[in-house]
């Protein structure tokens, strides 16, 4: 199969040194056969191949079949950050590169960063190395994950600026300790994502920045998530202030995309 062929039967996604596959169409045990030995000739440093069969449960864990190789453990290097990471266990998302990037870009000397869903580090660990925070505390709720979120920590020397936090955002939220102190809450996570905006709100300061992930179809944009930003920075004693930017991340599913807006807020007193 020639590699400008290739988009016909599958997408492909490298991660580390392995190589993820979605096959867009049933295909024959020899077709993938085929495609994996084609991309051990043109990729002769993958040492394994997996095919993505779909995501599952709330931790979104990966179904794989292992086509070559056995290892499912890598190190992922992306503006360079090294993210250790187990495909088995976690989803890496390739889509979110430039959102990684820009986010690290944005974020001021000194400012307070609470991370709701920080996965294995996905944004904190560029804030941490990029900028110059003063603290960023990571939650994450998935143990796996989080065990790997430590683990990149150490690995890209940032021990001094990340304080991770094994939990569910909600529940964290309720430590008073943790409210009313952030400068940016990051919301990287996807679907009803409108529902844990009172608990960012716990977090944010008196005044704010709130990065908010969620998905919505092409017809609802930008009027239907600005308006649960207005309603729900309402509920919870907040204005609105400005939108700062707002942009489609990527496409999520037909006619449903993934966006994030960056939204300024400041506390009703």
């Amino acid at each position: 199969m020639k590699k400008e062929e290739r988009k016909n039967f599958y997408t492909l996604q490298i991660i580390g040194d392995i190589a993820l596959l979605k096959f867009k169409d049933k295909l024959s045990e020899e077709k993938k056969i085929e495609i994996v030995n084609d991309i051990k000739k043109w990729m002769p440093r993958i040492k394994t191949v997996c095919e993505l069969e779909r995501i599952e449960g709330e931790f979104r864990k990966p179904k794989l079949k292992i086509l070559f190789g056995n290892d499912t453990k890598t190190i992922h290097k992306e503006h360079g950050i090294l993210y250790k990471i187990d495909i088995s266990d976690v989803m890496f998302s390739k889509g979110n590169l430039y959102e990684r990037k820009r986010l690290a870009n944005l974020v001021k000397e000194n400012e307070i960063i609470v991370d709701m869903f920080a996965g294995i580090g996905y944004f904190s660990l560029g804030i941490a190395k990029y900028a110059k925070p003063k603290t960023i505390y990571a939650i994450e709720k998935n143990p796996k994950a989080f065990e790997l979120l430590k683990k990149n920590i150490e690995l890209n020397k940032v021990k001094d600026k990340i304080i991770p936090i094994l939990g569910d955002c909600r529940e964290v939220a309720k430590q008073k300790e943790l409210q009313n102190i952030a400068n940016r809450v990051i919301m990287g996570y996807l679907k009803n994502t409108q529902e844990f905006l009172p608990y960012a709100f716990l977090f944010l300061g008196n005044e704010g920045v709130l990065h908010f992930h969620n998905t919505y179809k092409k017809e609802e944009l930008w009027h239907k998530p600005v308006e649960e930003l207005k309603d729900y920075a309402t509920k919870n004693n907040y204005k609105l202030e400005e939108v700062i930017d707002k942009r489609i991340v990527k496409s999520y599913s037909p006619k449903v995309f993934h966006v994030v807006i960056d939204a300024k807020f400041s506390k009703i007193v």
